[in-house]
């Protein structure tokens, strides 16, 4: 089955307190998308990489691939001003409907190929495999005039690489925008596809805040 991977890359990432996108901050002298395209190579060496990324850095990234992987097939497309955009402008690359779609947060450079793996084989079964975490702490919903206890056994936290055969993604995007499209789940979903939840990674996180980078720097290896 051919895999494509959707490496979405157009955030500016203001939550870091950097003028650099998050994306493209050094971990080990080496920038974040570094590590997230590396794993996608390591868990299979037959994927097409997809990079949506701010035009303005769409040279840096060129130079980016050219130093680390230039042997490996991996396409760049400019980024829009939503996840959902960017996202688009790559599946407007797709031209079959045979394939399995990972869609990845390109901060989510910690994500572990056994992770990558499985939601792939879980798609070919499912369909759709989207990972996910219970969180660890208490729940509240805040409503107008008050808030109540929620279980967090029935809470998850979404992450990437969220993964979709190719018919169904492209079929889900196809629809007219909503702004309540806040990852591919939510797309699919609206085009009454069925999300199979699996589980994901404690250490799967996306690289937010200045701790986060910190976090990158002790767990990925130079």
């Amino acid at each position: 089955m051919q895999k494509y991977v959707i490496i979405a890359a157009g955030g500016v990432g203001t939550r870091m307190q950097s003028t650099i996108p998050k994306q493209f901050l050094l971990v080990h002298s080496k920038p974040v998308l570094y590590y997230t395209i590396l794993q996608f190579v390591n868990a299979y060496a037959d994927i097409t990489i997809i990079l949506a990324v701010p035009k303005n850095y769409i040279e840096s990234v060129k130079e980016l691939v050219t130093n680390y992987f230039a042997s490996i097939e991996i396409q760049i497309v400019e980024g829009g001003a939503t996840r959902y955009q960017s996202v688009s402008n790559a599946l407007q690359q797709i031209n079959i409907d045979d394939a399995v779609i990972f869609v990845h947060d390109a901060a989510r450079c910690m994500v572990s190929v056994a992770l990558i793996q499985h939601c792939y084989e879980q798609t070919l079964i499912n369909g759709n495999a989207i990972p996910c975490i219970t969180p660890t702490d208490s729940v509240r919903l805040v409503e107008v005039n008050e808030n109540k206890y929620v279980d967090r056994n029935v809470i998850k936290l979404i992450q990437t690489p969220q993964t979709f055969m190719a018919a169904d993604l492209k079929e889900a995007f196809a629809l007219t925008y909503k702004v309540s499209f806040t990852d591919e789940a939510s797309v699919a979903e609206n085009a009454g596809i069925k999300i199979n939840l699996v589980q994901g990674e404690v250490n799967n996180i996306k690289i937010t805040t200045p701790i986060d980078l910190q976090l990158a720097n002790l767990l990925l290896h130079p």
